[in-house]
């Protein structure tokens, strides 16, 4: 058996995915929770399988390059606020932190948490409101360290500078994270849900990539022929090119040495079209096509603008707590970041749901749900805590990743975080991509705020838009959202209340575009008279039933590891703890399903045919 499934694990997605898939047989596996799965597109591998070793390595790199470009992304438009625009080290810095911190929340996640194969990354959700708080007046950066023959990245002035905006934003982010932790492991994060529907989630997460459209802008505008090459080379390896394969060499004991496809287009698109963009405007440079005067359109497309900073970094580093200082709080600081965790909340149950689905798990129950959050909730407080500036939340990405390698192993996703970590400790990682040209990244980013951007719009197919009411709460919601923050950007002065404090916090969450745009959309959603199924909550109650605790095989996915359920299950007081598993209570109900099903089957003992038929089923 385990030959057959090394077999299918290598015809999918990155070998013979297209051609062979369809003729494979079907795989013979007893008491698997896959065999609840009814879809003809079910996995592979199942939540608990193991694939081979190799085909495990060889997912877990896929899974930390689908990963890469969201990630990357956060320090890169970060250090624009931390007046890092300048110090290529530091944000190799940061990028290693974040790659660390990221890899460390993913195995928190998959061994203690939801317990599904989901890897945890940065999230824009929290990156839109530290923005916010980074440009208000008194944060703003001084004009000196825009220039960067001004700005002298070791000096103690400069350190100052940059690191008391982080310790800031460190401390914010902690003390928000709480909100996180206490809404998961109390349990209220169902009671919370029932309020959250896809006429708030659309817009909020929407907004995330809307409002980061100037920043794309600049970075793409330094050398707009470079971007656009970047963006079509990406746009044509994702969409063009992703089901061409590669004739690689291959061997196994079936075949012995045979050629096999490779679909190196679908895995990778986004470190493809980078590298190839990078290796052009090398060539451009080297060869002093591009100018090197640093007031010339296009010097920032040059691969040597950002010096000897490769040779600078050590080669390993090792994040830790407290690496930036003393975290400080700021009290509008919290209470805008905390409006981005709310969003991260929403966003996450939802792919959780997924997650289960393409990995042919059960839906999740509450209790797995509840941890889940409040992992998530922790793994905040430790991105916090080292100094990322950003916080981690379940990838989306990764999760449709599960769809196409139909491999739904969480021991993949276990790797990845374990790779993570190991590619966060090495300093010269981190320091070549913080050497990306600048054009090169305004390109990159054109694609991945689109798609984020349409990721919050297609929340609204499980709604009614054919309803003039909610045409009327999104198309507010939007608008409302894009037109107050840009004015209370231009008009500072008109936010005045006497009591500085509540003019932060107005400042930081007006100026916010994804929460106005969620407030207004919460606000009218629950207050505008409309059916469960116009405002698509009914459809979520029906794919995905709010007690799931009693489905065949969630005891084997969703249960904590090393034996703790078992340990737990003989005490009277779990009952009332909302994120440990219930064992005792699930092993009554499927006793009780078991004596129905042995009396259903006596019923018909006459005819052979119906026996056959009820056990079959």
């Amino acid at each position: 058996m385990d030959s057959v499934k090394e077999k299918k694990g290598l015809e999918n997605l990155a070998f013979d995915q297209m051609d062979e898939q369809a003729n494979n047989q079907p795989r013979e596996k007893a008491d698997n929770a896959c065999e609840t799965e009814e879809d003809r597109n079910k996995p592979t591998y199942c939540v608990t399988d193991v694939p081979p070793w190799y085909l495990c390595i060889f997912l877990a790199i896929q899974h930390y390059l689908t990963a890469f470009g969201g990630i990357i992304s956060i320090p890169l438009l970060l250090s624009e606020g931390l007046c890092l625009q300048h110090d290529s080290l530091t944000q190799s810095h940061l990028i290693n932190t974040i790659f660390f911190v990221s890899g460390l929340c993913t195995v928190l996640q998959v061994t203690f948490g939801v317990r599904l194969p989901i890897l945890q990354g940065g999230t824009f959700a929290l990156l839109t409101p530290a923005m916010a708080m980074l440009s208000m007046p008194e944060w703003k950066c001084p004009a000196w360290t825009q220039n960067a023959s001004l700005v002298n990245t070791s000096s103690p002035l400069f350190i100052d500078v940059w690191q008391t905006r982080m310790r800031t934003l460190q401390g914010s982010i902690m003390v928000a994270s709480l909100l996180q932790v206490v809404v998961g492991f109390s349990g209220l994060i169902g009671f919370l849900m029932r309020f959250i529907g896809p006429l708030t989630i659309a817009p909020t997460v929407s907004l995330i990539g809307l409002s980061l459209y100037d920043s794309a802008g600049i970075k793409a505008g330094s050398q707009w022929g470079i971007s656009a090459m970047t963006t079509v080379l990406i746009v044509l390896f994702s969409q063009y090119l992703r089901l061409i394969p590669i004739p690689v060499p291959a061997y196994s004991k079936a075949k012995k040495l045979h050629t096999s496809k490779f679909f190196i287009f679908q895995t990778m698109p986004i470190l493809l079209g980078i590298a190839i963009s990078w290796l052009v405007c090398y060539l451009l440079t080297i060869y002093d096509v591009l100018p090197f005067d640093p007031a010339q359109y296009g010097h920032l497309a040059r691969t040597d603008v950002k010096g000897d900073v490769v040779s600078q970094a050590s080669w390993f580093t090792l994040p830790y707590p407290g690496q930036w200082g003393m975290p400080t709080v700021s009290l509008a600081g919290v209470i805008g970041i905390m409006a981005g965790i709310i969003c991260s909340m929403a966003e996450s149950v939802g792919d959780y749901h997924s997650c289960a689905r393409l990995s042919g798990a059960p839906p999740p129950p509450k209790h797995a749900i509840s941890r889940g959050i409040g992992v998530e909730g922790i793994g905040c407080l430790l991105a916090g805590a080292f100094g990322t500036g950003n916080g981690t939340t379940s990838f989306s990405e990764n999760v449709a990743a599960l769809g196409i390698t139909k491999v739904g192993s969480r021991a993949v996703i276990l790797l990845s975080g374990v790779f993570m970590i190991l590619m966060g400790m090495l300093g010269k990682i981190g320091a070549i991509f913080s050497t990306i040209p600048t054009p090169v990244i305004g390109g990159m980013f054109l694609i991945m705020f689109g798609v984020i951007t349409a990721a919050g719009i297609s929340n609204l197919q499980s709604t009614d838009m054919n309803s003039s009411r909610n045409i009327f709460v999104f198309g507010f919601s939007m608008f409302s959202a894009l037109v107050i923050p840009n004015w209370i950007t231009k008009n500072p002065d008109y936010l005045a209340t006497g009591v500085k404090e509540l003019d932060q916090v107005l400042q930081i969450l007006l100026t916010t575009h994804m929460f106005v745009g969620g407030f207004l959309g919460f606000f009218l959603d629950n207050t505008i008279p409309g059916t469960k199924r116009e405002r698509g909550l009914l459809v979520r109650d029906e794919v995905h039933p709010e007690d799931a605790s009693s489905l065949f095989g969630t005891e084997n996915i969703y249960d904590l590891p090393f034996g703790i359920t078992s340990c737990l299950s003989s005490q009277s007081w779990v009952r009332y703890i909302p994120f440990c598993p219930r064992k005792g209570l699930r092993s009554q109900h499927e006793s009780e399903e078991n004596d129905m099903s042995r009396g259903r089957g006596r019923e018909h003992l006459p005819d052979d045919t119906k026996v056959i038929n009820e056990f079959a089923l």
